[in-house]
Formats: C-alpha cells, sequence, structure tokens
C-alpha cells in the first residue's frame, strides 16, 4: 500500500527531478533580474531627485 501511495518504487522519478532543478534556475534567474531592476529604479530615482533639486535651485526668487 505504501508503494502504492508514493506513486512509485525506483526513487524520485527523473522527469520531477529535471522539472524541479529547472524551476530552481528560473527562480535564481528571476531572483537576479530583480535585483538588476531594483539597482536600476533606484539609480533613476536618485537622478530624478537630483533633477529635480537643480531645477527648484535655477529658479528666480519670488518678487518682495
Amino acid at each position: 500500500m505504501a508503494k502504492a501511495l508514493y506513486g512509485h518504487v525506483g526513487g524520485p522519478d527523473p522527469r520531477m527531478v529535471s522539472e524541479m532543478r529547472r524551476l530552481q534556475q528560473r527562480i535564481r534567474d528571476l531572483e537576479a533580474e530583480l535585483i538588476r531592476l531594483q539597482a536600476q529604479n533606484d539609480a533613476l530615482a536618485a537622478q530624478t531627485r537630483d533633477d529635480a533639486l537643480s531645477r527648484m535651485q535655477e529658479r528666480e526668487p519670488a518678487l518682495t
């Protein structure tokens, strides 16, 4: 009965092991892409803040 519940006798299915390895690699690839995109986003946000700050400093003073 235990063999029937396990599904097979010879250990893990090679196709299942292969699929798990493929999925684990895909997860690593996506995590690396996420880190790259976060760094790119941080750089763009910093650049936008710097540009906004420099535009604010270039404005003429208000009339007093």
